[in-house]
Formats: C-alpha cells, sequence, structure tokens
C-alpha cells in the first residue's frame, strides 16, 4: 500500500521547533506558549480560526480571508475584540518575530476566552477572547495524487452546524478523516445530507468530465476562498464550469478529480473507493488550472 498522506503533508522544516508564536498580544518562544485549560476553544471547541499563505512576502487573499473571519465571528456572536488592522498589524509582528519572509502557512484561531467555570454558556467567558497566531515554514509535500473514500460522516445541515463556518469544532470531520484511513484511503470524500458529493474532510472537492470542471452547489461545504478563485478562473478562461448536485456514480466516471484548499492550492486525486480515476495522474485540466492560480498568486503579491 502506497505510504499514508494528507492534504497537508509538508516538507519537514528545522526552523519550525524554534518559531515565536502570538498569544493575546504577546510573542512567546513556541515552547512556551499556553492556553488556559479553561479556554473556551480547547474546553469546548467554541472559537473560529483561518488557515493563510505567504508568498513573497504577502498573504495571499488577505482581504477575504478577514471578511469570513469577521463574518464568522459574527455568525457565533464573538467580539475578535481587535480590528482588522490589528489583526493584520499582529500577523506581520508575528511573521517578522520569525523572519519569515515566503513559503509559509498561518493559522489565525480566536476563542471565545477563559471561562470561569467548566461549562458551555458562553456568558462564563467574561474575560475576553483568546487570540492566537501560529506561522510556519511550509512547502507541500506530495510525492502521488491523494486517494478518497466516502465515509458515512455527512456535512449537515446548517441549523445544526453550519459546514461554512470555520469553527473549532471540527470532530465530524476528524472522525470522517479515520474512517477513511481504516478504509485504506488518505481522506475522507463526504457527502451532503441528499446523498450527493460535496466535499472532503478538510478540503474542496472538484471533477472533470469531458473537459468541464463540476464542483457541489456549495449549500454544505466550507465557503472556500480557493474553491471560489478555481471557479473564477474556469469562467475567466472558457472553461466549462458547473456548480450542481452530482453523484459518486458521476465521481467514479469522472476523467480527473482534484481538492483545492488553502495550503495545497490544487491536489490531484488518483483514486476513489477503489476507483482509478482517469489514469490516476493529474489531468491535463487540473495541470492548467493549477498554473492559472500559480500565475494569480504571483500577480496579487507583485
Amino acid at each position: 500500500m502506497p505510504e499514508q498522506m494528507t492534504t497537508h503533508k509538508a516538507e519537514d522544516d528545522a526552523r519550525n521547533e524554534d518559531i515565536q508564536i502570538f498569544v493575546n498580544g504577546q510573542i512567546t518562544p513556541r515552547n512556551q506558549a499556553k492556553i488556559s485549560v479553561y479556554d473556551s476553544g480547547f474546553m469546548l471547541g467554541d472559537g473560529i480560526w483561518e488557515g493563510l499563505r505567504l508568498y513573497n512576502g504577502v498573504w495571499a487573499f488577505l482581504d477575504l480571508h478577514l471578511d469570513r473571519l469577521f463574518e464568522a465571528a459574527k455568525a457565533i456572536d464573538l467580539d475578535v475584540a481587535m480590528t482588522r488592522g490589528e489583526i493584520f498589524g499582529a500577523l506581520e509582528q508575528t511573521r517578522q518575530a520569525n523572519g519569515i519572509t515566503t513559503d509559509a502557512h498561518a493559522r489565525l484561531m480566536v476563542t471565545r476566552g477563559v471561562k470561569s467555570r467548566p461549562f458551555q454558556h458562553p456568558s462564563l467567558s467574561q474575560s475576553g477572547p483568546t487570540v492566537v497566531i501560529i506561522i510556519e515554514h511550509s512547502r507541500p509535500s506530495l510525492p502521488r495524487p491523494i486517494r478518497l473514500a466516502t465515509v458515512p460522516h455527512v456535512r449537515g445541515l446548517p441549523m445544526t452546524q453550519d459546514p461554512k463556518l470555520n469553527s473549532h469544532s471540527k470532530l465530524n470531520c476528524v472522525l470522517a478523516c479515520i474512517a477513511a484511513e481504516k478504509a485504506g484511503a488518505d481522506e475522507a470524500l463526504m457527502l451532503d445530507v441528499h446523498g450527493f458529493v460535496n466535499t472532503t474532510n478538510a478540503c474542496n472537492f472538484f471533477i472533470v468530465r469531458k473537459g468541464a470542471v463540476w464542483t457541489s452547489t456549495g449549500d454544505y461545504c466550507m465557503n472556500g476562498i480557493t474553491r471560489q478563485k478555481v471557479i473564477d478562473l474556469c469562467r475567466a478562461n472558457d472553461i466549462p464550469l458547473f456548480e450542481r448536485n452530482f453523484s459518486l456514480v458521476d465521481t467514479y466516471g469522472a476523467d480527473e478529480a482534484f481538492l483545492t484548499g488553502t495550503f495545497g492550492a490544487q491536489t490531484p486525486v488518483s483514486e476513489i473507493d477503489g476507483r482509478l480515476i482517469g489514469d490516476g495522474a493529474a489531468g491535463p485540466v487540473t495541470v492548467r488550472l493549477r498554473q492559472l492560480y500559480k500565475n494569480l498568486i504571483e500577480m496579487s503579491v507583485a
């Protein structure tokens, strides 16, 4: 069996052992960075986060990431207690403390903060939010395409936990990933509540059939920024694009499949539920979109 991989597999980098981490306004060495065991994020998964990529000193699509962060905060009634400018300043402060200029990934996390007692009611969080920023040297390292397995865990209805929220409560996706690994795959392909193909446990999902790119309607998946950029690139470059409901039958018969995410950009998929997709390698449409996206990044950070 091929080695186990994930869509977030990165090259080993010894510099990450000594990174400086932003914790509530303080720059702290990694081995000293701590939060309280009473923190809402640790205790209940009560928080939101964003993942950002750094290219040549510029955070790609920063405004879109901040839009999504503050929209999520409003949705869960969480006061970030920082302006957009202050969040950007904290990102830059952390980047500069680490001397990082490119090929880096940031995890920006905001929780409801430390609770006075170990129970769920949000009124018990009186101290203000906890804000943590981790920036690592990070270059994707994927020696082969990803293998997926369909799992019983679904992306649910918005009235349970809206899948568009980048929340700290990721147990559903973690369980999906575990199920996929036990099935011999790298990651999970998740359906929506109607049984249509939706997303993976970590990334948005696309297939290619007869030169046309298909992705889900977006109703039950993360509102991925890279996902939208791929949709926009298809429309701008005369690549047929459909946001539609489609089934596993459609998926198994695809010529290509790929994933999108901030970390890996476009990651090819070789196999789904034991079925080879195309010839198992990145197909021509995937390769073209990778180059178009690379060009977009270069223009956006120039």
